[in-house]
């Protein structure tokens, strides 16, 4: 099969190396190319030597291109996956500062809450530039794989501004579904799942071992009496108790899309693990990616030399990318989690938004698994997430200050602290610190720059209630090598990472 498919941001290092050995691993796509692209020439230099070294260890006929021109990378592909980050972590680093000025805690802040609107307001404006590409260039009907966060936003707009064929993939529940079945104690195989609700706060509704339906209460007890799940999961466990259904999300994820667990810096503490970012650590995963970019710099003849291994030795992942692909070339039935238009496929939410929810792929395309009714608690917190993401939405197409600044006053966290002027002028803060990627706010900005000469209200200097520093290159490979020591004499592998 000789067809083509582009990466756009594919300086995302590891994750494009990722995608392209899983790739790789489908005997009938030896024949493609894959097309590399990214703003960033160094990082792209080093991921496509790393993928081109694959490529020539395997003897594969595989033709990897690579430029900074996307539209180049773009033109002839039948396939493309956006992996980007707007803005990079100099944009990210002022998605979580900022609102820490006006009480605002996030872990992730790529979702929601106020980082995760801004980004979507980065991540649109570039996503339509994007599209425009591919309607002129690519194969006619070319099929986006959007990797990208806030993913609702971005695949929302892709589709309806965009005039794209899009579908938003996250590893979220493949990740809850892994956990789940190590509490449970029983392989991952055993355990069948369906799973619904929105990107990041999907919920699995129905939980199966070897057929058997896994009550509320065993799932509960699993989690509560795993040593490190009972720790690290207290949000995703609290919620499970009272609403009855496990959400998909890490710990650190879902207690900033909700109101309750991180809006009194003196009980964040009791919800959170600082052992892993992902548990609910203040800018977690700003310090981990910054920890990943520094250390893959200095490190980078390792990880090229690490590519040289053949790929019967590389396990494919459960990444959704590869599996999509196979589906449609080959026929060969693939069943996931997507991120598609609502259209009915879940009763209980609006039509217009974007879902994640079952789907079976096959040369018929994506088809979902229609008819779904979400339980009432889950819908609710759902819906409040939908408005948002539909005003954020709005507002990254139109460059409409007052609906972004509606939007970021809704947000269930940010409602939970901050009074509308804090909202207002917070979102004036970001703006003007932001304005380089913000075109379609220009106009906006000088006025943003005004107010804040005579703040109307008092922000003050916080790193939040659980921030850790960055650590150097070297520490990190000390952490690492613990890791693997304690891997290897079976003492698990709780090392702060």
């Amino acid at each position: 099969m000789a067809f083509k498919i582009t990466i756009i941001g594919a300086g995302s290092v590891g994750f494009t190396k990722k995608l392209c050995s899983d790739i790789l691993k489908v005997p009938e796509f030896e024949d493609v190319e894959i097309a590399l692209t990214d703003i960033n020439a160094h990082n792209l230099d080093m991921v496509t030597q790393i993928i081109r070294r694959i490529v020539a260890v395997n003897g594969l006929k595989t033709r990897v291109t690579s430029t900074t021109d996307r539209r180049q990378a773009l033109e002839g592909a039948r396939y493309v996956m956006n992996v980007v980050r707007i803005g990079g972590l100099e944009a990210f680093a002022t998605d979580i500062s900022i609102p820490l000025k006006y009480g605002v805690d996030q872990c992730v802040g790529d979702t929601i809450c106020a980082g995760g609107i801004l980004y979507a307001q980065r991540g649109i404006n570039a996503m339509l530039d994007f599209c425009k590409d591919i309607n002129e260039v690519c194969e006619p009907n070319a099929l986006l794989l959007n990797y990208a966060n806030p993913m609702a936003m971005m695949t929302w707009a892709a589709i309806d501004v965009g005039k794209v064929r899009t579908v938003g993939l996250c590893h979220g529940v493949q990740n809850g579904h892994r956990q789940i079945s190590v509490a449970l104690g029983v392989p991952m195989s055993e355990v069948d799942i369906i799973c619904s609700g929105i990107n990041h706060q999907t919920w699995y509704l129905d939980i199966r071992h070897n057929g058997r339906k896994v009550s509320r209460e065993e799932l509960t007890a699993a989690f509560e009496r795993h040593p490190d799940f009972s720790q690290q999961e207290k949000v995703r466990i609290d919620v499970l108790k009272r609403f009855g259904y496990y959400s998909t999300e890490s710990n650190g994820h879902l207690s900033e899309y909700l109101p309750w667990y991180r809006k009194r810096p003196e009980q964040i503490m009791d919800w959170i693990s600082m052992d892993v970012w992902i548990n609910g650590e203040t800018g977690g995963y700003l310090r981990y990616s910054t920890e990943n970019r520094n250390w893959f710099e200095e490190d980078f003849p390792k990880f090229l030399d690490e590519a040289g291994s053949p790929l019967s030795a590389y396990n494919r992942t459960d990444e959704h990318a590869s599996h999509i692909l196979e589906g449609l070339e080959t026929g060969r039935t693939y069943r996931g989690h997507f991120n598609v238009k609502n259209g009915g496929v879940i009763k209980n939410l609006p039509e217009d938004c974007i879902i994640e929810s079952p789907g079976f792929v096959d040369r018929f395309g994506i088809n979902m698994v229609e008819g779904i009714t979400l339980p009432d608690a889950c819908a609710a917190t759902c819906m409040a997430s939908v408005n948002v993401q539909r005003m954020g939405m709005k507002a990254a197409i139109t460059g409409d200050v007052e609906l972004l600044k509606q939007s970021v006053l809704h947000d269930p966290l940010v409602g939970a602290i901050c009074t509308p002027e804090e909202v207002w002028q917070m979102v004036d803060e970001m703006l003007v610190a932001q304005a380089k990627w913000l075109p379609q706010y220009a106009h906006a900005i000088p006025d943003a720059k005004k107010r804040l000469e005579n703040p109307r209200v008092k922000t003050r200097e916080w790193e939040g209630a659980a921030r850790l520093q960055v650590r150097s290159v070297d520490t990190l490979r000390e952490v690492q090598a613990k890791k693997k020591a304690a891997e290897g004499h079976g003492l698990g592998t709780k090392v702060m990472t």
